[in-house]
């Protein structure tokens, strides 16, 4: 039997990077405070400035207002949740769901596939982009990709395939995102929120110059000495220039999570 109120619902999230963040989020901002996220030891977030994940590093994060904590151990979240704080700790086998028994869990890790969520693993289990099949592997998925179906719940098949192509910001989409020329060692010469020309160095790999391909702010960037495979994806240059993007959560972030919010509420909310 479920818990009785919305507030005593037990919800686990894979991932904990931009999209997992703000759906965190918009649920914590909905009464839902029983969150735990699980993600590897070494997150390769880009939107770090808005994503719970840092929390890995740095033992705690907010984003706009709402605070998460690293959780050494599964038996410390309850003393997190009861700072009215979201807990993350490093779990990548996702073992803790089992300790836990959450009511809804959440794969927000974005990888375009699934890496092995099932429907067994709660209740409700929601999957977000492509990769899942709602009604199979999971019950509900939410669409990513940008356009009339954003935030679409799909209940009955997948989504959108995944086009390989970024969003449209500021007339730019691929030239706006910095990738890794080679394999090797991310060392970053700038931080989230610096502003770049066009042709700047914005960090090396192994000393190869990873130069920004327009004039913008640095919207995200992985953590430098990171080591990274070829073309993974370094960053963004935002050419729209506006430093506080850089901490906010982004329009597509809010549209999913409103979709994730929304499906919970179908399930729970009777």
């Amino acid at each position: 039997m479920p818990p009785r109120g919305l507030n005593q619902l037990t919800i686990g999230i894979k991932g904990a990077g931009d999209l997992a963040s703000a759906v965190a989020w918009r649920l914590y901002m909905a009464n839902m405070r029983r969150i735990f996220m699980m993600e590897v030891a070494s997150p390769l977030a880009v939107r770090r400035g808005v994503s719970f994940c840092e929390a890995i590093h740095e033992k705690r994060k907010t984003v706009e207002g709402v605070s998460a904590a690293r959780a050494e151990s599964v038996e410390e979240i309850a003393r997190i949740w009861e700072k009215g704080e979201i807990a993350v700790l490093v779990d990548p086998a996702w073992l803790s769901r089992e300790k836990l028994q959450p009511q809804v869990m959440i794969d927000a890790i974005v990888a375009k596939k699934n890496l092995g969520t099932t429907k067994s693993e709660a209740p409700l289990v929601i999957g977000l982009g492509p990769g899942f099949m709602g009604g199979e592997d999971v019950h509900m998925v939410i669409e990513t990709n940008r356009g009339h179906n954003l935030g679409k719940i799909i209940t009955a098949g997948s989504a959108e395939a995944n086009t390989g192509v970024p969003g449209t910001i500021g007339g730019y989409t691929a030239e706006r995102v910095l990738r890794a020329p080679l394999k090797g060692l991310f060392r970053a010469r700038t931080e989230i929120g610096d502003m770049v020309g066009c042709g700047d160095t914005v960090g090396t790999v192994d000393g190869a110059e990873v130069k920004a391909p327009i004039a913008g702010v640095v919207r995200g960037l992985i953590r430098t000495n990171t080591d990274v495979p070829q073309g993974l994806k370094l960053g963004d240059i935002d050419p729209r220039g506006d430093k506080s993007y850089c901490y906010t959560i982004s329009d597509k972030g809010r549209a999913i999570a409103g979709a994730v919010l929304e499906a919970v509420l179908r399930v729970y909310n009777t």
